[in-house]
Order: structure tokens, then C-alpha cells, then sequence
């Protein structure tokens, strides 16, 4: 039994990230996406007994819909799994939820079974996002708060790293499918299968070695009534609570920005400025990649100027990349070049910024047993952003008619998060 501080038990934890990271890389942004284009394109879609002519709505509806059913849910979950001490049990479910859905999307093989790629994208979703809570609520209890800015980098680098090698292998398949006897359709359904294989496998490290039920908590019956009085006394908590609660008002603003922008980034490549795919999966590695490096980095600068500092200064960075971004433009010469520039501008701050909200939420919470219903309330706060920052986005792009201008607007959340975080009051781990 490891204790907390242990470094194999912070290794340990942090390996979780090298499992999962795979799902956000080849499902959400490379892979999956490009796939189920591919198969859509041009076509009518029926689902739920509606004919869908733009399948892509389909797919974001999906999505949203997903990150939706987590909000909903996860509080009530995470008051139960703090109040029976389950978090671990609750985590694997999902994980294994998230992974077995993964690999099920090899049985969409067409127009005739969108359906699967569909209900199968959302379970996939629901399980990882789900994951992610416990995942992080372990965080107090496998670092001490002067450990938890590394060990929040630590987590992100593994994942940048793993999710990495997993694509560079699937891309090989997709790309060269002959050079294993298969049709590019088929390879792209293996990395399916791979992702998933590799999300259950490296986890079970993890679960080898995070503590269950660290509290020791001997809970009685009615789980359901007293997980919900638990989130009702840490939702109290959180409200009288000003510098938790202004750091969530702050985490929402920049999320609003932050999730928008990785989630559109490749499609604001091929519709704006005309970029092909091949362009886009360098722009991809290259972000994963220096996201490395960036989490590294700003993880030693919070160590040196304090987490609000190291923050405010992502958060500038991520208007730079707003306000670049807003002047790139499809027939300048080498746009490709500056869209490689941007990319790693944006994969600097990208790891750095989800660390170390995630590392500075940790340290500000009170002195508590209930982890998992804290950063149930962290991940609330990032799904609804990520269903707000798309709407918005997607009407402003409607108003506009041009995705330049809904990135330039994402800059005004990045400014708000900012004027907010310098309100915040130091306390004794976050300077």
C-alpha cells in the first residue's frame, strides 16, 4: 500500500492519462471524425426516425448530448462513490464502458449503420468524460499540494506521449493498408479496436495501484438519497466558498475558449483555409507533441511564480492564438506554414493550461473526504462550457459566415477569465 507523495502511486495515477489520452487523439479529433465523414459524405442519414441531411449535425448533436447526460449525471455519482468510498469501482466501470464502446464502433461499416457509429460514439463518450472525474478527484489523495502542479503535468505528458505513438501506428495502418492486406476502411475499424484494447490495458496499471475506499468509509443503505445530500452540503460549500468559486466562474470562461478551439481547430483548417487532411494530422502530432514540452514547462514555472501568474500567462497566450488565428487567411502564401506556427503556439499552452487548472483546483479545495463530488462540480463546469463555447461558436459563424470571426470572439471569454483570475485571494499552496 503506497502512501500519499509515494512516487509510484503518483506514477501510477498518472498513467491514466497515458491510457485514456488515446480516445480524445484518434476518436475525438483525428480518426474517428475523418471516418465518419468519409462514409457520411453527401449523404441522408436516418436516425431516431428522422432523415438527416447534414450527418455532421448529427454527430456534434450526439456529442453535445453526451457531454450533457455526464453533467447531469456525474454530481449524483460522485456524491454516492465519496459518500460508499467507490470512487476506484465507479472509475473502472466507465473505463471499461468507454473502452468496450470504442472498439465496437469496428461493426460501422457504412451508410446502413451510422446508428452503431452514433449510439456507440456517445456510450464511448459518456464513459471517458466519466472516467476523467474520479480520475482527477484522486488527485489530493495521491499528491501533496506542493506535488500537485508536476503531477497533474506528469498525467498530461504521459497522455500527450501515448496518444502520440498510438496515432503515428494507426496513421501507418490508414495510410499503407496494403502493407497488411486490408482496405483503408477496415484499417481505420482495427484503430478502433486498438484504441480501445490499449485505453482497458495500460488503465489496469493504474487500478493496480490507486488505494480503494481511502477514508475507510462503512456506508449504510440508501446510496442514491445520501449520494445526493452529499452534493447538496459540497454545492453549499462551493457557494460560500469566494476564491473556489470564482475560480470555477474563471475555469468556465477559459474552458468556453480552450475546448471550442481544440474541438474545431481541424475543421476550421480544411473549411477556412482550405487545408487537406495530411496538413491537418501534422498540425495535430505537432500539437501533441509540444503540448509535452509546454505541460513540462509551466509546471515549473507555477513552481517558481505561483499558479495565478503561470495561469494568466497561458491564458494571454491563448488570445495571441485567437487574435493569429483571426488573421490567417486562405490565399495568403505558406498559410500552411503559419497554420504549423499556430499549431504549436497552441500545443505549447494547451497541455500547460489543463494541467494546471486541474492542479489548482485541487489546491483550493477545503480540507475534505469528498474528492470525487468536488471535481464532479470542476467537470460540470467544463461540459456545460463545451456545449455553451460550440453553440456559440456555430452562431457566430452562421451571423458571420466566417469561422475567423467566432475565434476572434473566443478571445473576449479569455479576456474575462483573466480580469476574473486576478481577483483571486492567495492562499498558502496557490500563490
Amino acid at each position: 500500500m503506497h502512501t500519499i507523495g509515494d512516487k509510484k502511486l503518483i506514477n501510477g495515477w498518472a498513467f491514466y492519462d497515458w491510457a485514456n489520452s488515446v480516445y480524445s487523439l484518434v476518436i475525438s479529433t483525428a480518426v474517428f471524425p475523418l471516418y465518419y465523414d468519409a462514409i457520411t459524405e453527401g449523404k441522408t442519414v436516418e436516425f431516431l426516425g428522422i432523415d438527416w441531411s447534414h450527418p455532421s449535425s448529427l454527430y456534434s448533436y450526439a456529442l453535445s448530448f453526451s457531454f450533457l447526460v455526464v453533467a447531469f449525471m456525474s454530481p449524483i455519482l460522485s456524491g454516492i462513490a465519496d459518500y460508499t468510498g467507490s470512487k476506484k469501482k465507479f472509475m473502472k466501470f466507465f473505463c471499461w464502458l468507454g473502452g468496450l464502446s470504442v472498439m465496437s464502433l469496428y461493426f460501422f461499416k457504412g451508410i446502413d449503420t451510422v446508428w452503431i457509429g452514433i449510439v456507440f460514439t456517445v456510450l464511448a463518450s459518456i464513459g471517458f468524460w466519466s472516467s476523467l472525474v474520479f480520475y482527477n478527484a484522486y488527485l489530493p489523495e495521491v499528491a501533496l499540494p506542493e506535488q500537485q502542479d508536476r503531477a497533474s503535468a506528469k498525467g498530461f505528458m504521459f497522455g500527450y506521449a501515448g496518444s502520440v505513438i498510438l496515432l503515428i501506428i494507426n496513421l501507418i495502418m490508414i495510410q499503407k493498408p496494403e502493407w497488411f492486406g486490408m482496405d483503408s476502411g477496415l484499417a481505420s475499424r482495427i484503430s478502433f479496436v486498438l484504441v480501445g484494447l490499449w485505453w482497458i490495458g495500460f488503465a489496469q496499471i493504474t487500478f493496480n495501484r490507486l488505494p480503494e475506499n481511502v477514508y475507510n468509509k462503512k456506508p449504510e443503505s440508501d446510496y442514491l438519497w445520501k449520494g445526493y445530500q452529499e452534493l447538496q452540503i459540497v454545492l453549499k460549500e462551493v457557494l460560500n466558498y469566494p476564491t473556489l468559486k470564482r475560480f470555477l466562474i474563471s475555469f468556465f470562461l477559459l474552458s468556453i475558449g480552450v475546448q471550442t478551439i481544440i474541438l474545431m481547430a481541424a475543421i476550421f483548417g480544411s473549411s477556412e483555409l482550405g487545408l487537406s487532411s495530411t496538413n491537418l494530422i501534422v498540425t495535430i502530432l505537432l500539437v501533441q507533441i509540444v503540448a509535452i514540452l509546454g505541460a513540462f514547462l509551466f509546471s515549473r514555472l507555477s513552481d517558481r511564480f505561483g499558479n495565478i501568474s503561470t495561469l494568466k500567462s497561458t491564458i494571454a497566450i491563448w488570445m495571441l492564438v485567437c487574435f493569429a488565428a483571426f488573421m490567417l487567411d486562405k490565399n495568403q502564401t505558406n498559410v500552411d506554414l503559419y497554420f504549423y506556427g499556430l499549431g504549436g503556439l497552441l500545443g505549447l499552452v494547451q497541455g500547460a493550461i489543463q494541467s494546471l487548472t486541474r492542479s489548482t483546483y485541487s489546491k483550493l479545495l477545503p480540507e475534505t473526504e469528498d474528492h470525487a463530488t468536488y471535481f464532479s462540480f470542476y467537470d460540470v463546469t467544463e461540459k456545460i462550457a463545451i456545449v455553451l463555447g460550440t453553440a456559440v461558436y456555430g452562431i457566430l459563424y452562421a451571423i458571420t459566415d466566417s469561422m475567423q470571426w467566432s475565434v476572434l470572439c473566443l478571445a473576449v471569454f479569455f479576456l474575462a477569465s483573466f480580469i476574473i483570475l486576478n481577483t483571486l485571494k492567495k492562499t498558502k499552496y496557490v500563490q
